[in-house]
């Protein structure tokens, strides 16, 4: 009977410590941010393509969760207790992605698979990583993307490619990652632009199957 009521104040004490109520007046608000694309780019005098599909792929655990990720060691990884992200990575970074190349005007109509639109091109983004690495106060974020463009009427893969960037941030702290997070996507998108666009001049001019 001991042991029992012992193991179940250990596992209460244990709830309740992962668990913050605000009640404290030495409790820090939680905050909650996101992710943004503060890129300017040029409009195209003509879509390169009629349509285009964006598909986000399975992301990395560090992407794939609302918690903000840190690194002090290599491979050793932690989450902000006090902040986290509004969105998910792993869908913020396909929708933002979407905003630029609309604003580009890439083609004709931008949309995420599933929408009701049909197009002939779809570009996959997969968000590999996303971290604050601070093994050296105060720090800079790490993001990785990988992306492959697809020819659906040829039903191949066309084009793959890797993008990072590293940007300092300002603090060693949750906030100033963020800031430098979304810094990071918009360097990265600078370098998927171009990218994006060689493979769908060069994958366009190729001609069409014969319908079947």
């Amino acid at each position: 009977m001991r042991l029992a009521a012992a193991s179940l104040l250990l596992v209460a004490s244990l709830v309740c410590g992962c668990v913050s109520i605000g009640s404290g007046a030495d409790a820090p608000a939680h905050a909650y941010l996101q992710l943004s694309d503060a890129g300017k780019v040029q409009r195209l005098a003509a879509p390169l393509v009629d349509a285009l599909l964006i598909q986000p792929q399975p992301a990395g655990a560090l992407a794939d969760t609302v918690s903000i990720a840190y690194s002090r060691a290599p491979d050793v990884f932690g989450y902000y207790q006090f902040a986290s992200w509004v969105e998910r990575p792993v869908r913020a970074l396909p929708r933002l992605l979407q905003q630029r190349l609309q604003e580009r005007g890439v083609a004709g109509a931008v949309g995420q698979l599933g929408d009701t639109m049909r197009a002939d091109w779809l570009l996959s983004l997969r968000v590999v990583s996303l971290y604050h690495d601070v093994r050296s106060a105060p720090g800079q974020t790490r993001l990785l993307l990988q992306a492959e463009l697809f020819d659906r009427r040829q039903r191949q893969r066309v084009a793959i490619g890797s993008f990072s960037a590293d940007v300092p941030a300002a603090r060693a702290d949750a906030t100033a990652a963020a800031a430098a997070m979304s810094q990071a996507v918009s360097q990265s998108f600078d370098a998927l632009g171009p990218w994006l666009e060689a493979a769908l001049v060069q994958a366009a001019a190729r001609p069409a199957p014969p319908a079947r």
